[in-house]
């Protein structure tokens, strides 16, 4: 069974898909709040920007450990 590559508290980076470009945020990291289901074979996790405090969803490939 495959596991989450990230931990809840870890900080790394979200890198956006090219549609998500505008929204991203500019600099600084994200902070994994919390690790949430697979969805269509992907993890996905609950983040929150060190920068504004906003807070998204995000998929696993759309992060890098910092």
């Amino acid at each position: 069974m495959a596991a989450h590559k990230f931990a809840v508290g870890q900080v790394v980076r979200f890198v956006p898909d090219r549609t998500e470009a505008l929204a991203a945020d500019r600099g600084g990291g994200v902070k994994i709040v919390r690790l949430l289901p697979e969805a269509a074979g992907v993890f996905q996790y609950r983040v929150q920007s060190e920068l504004d405090k906003r807070e998204r969803v995000v998929r696993e490939d759309q992060l890098v450990k910092i």
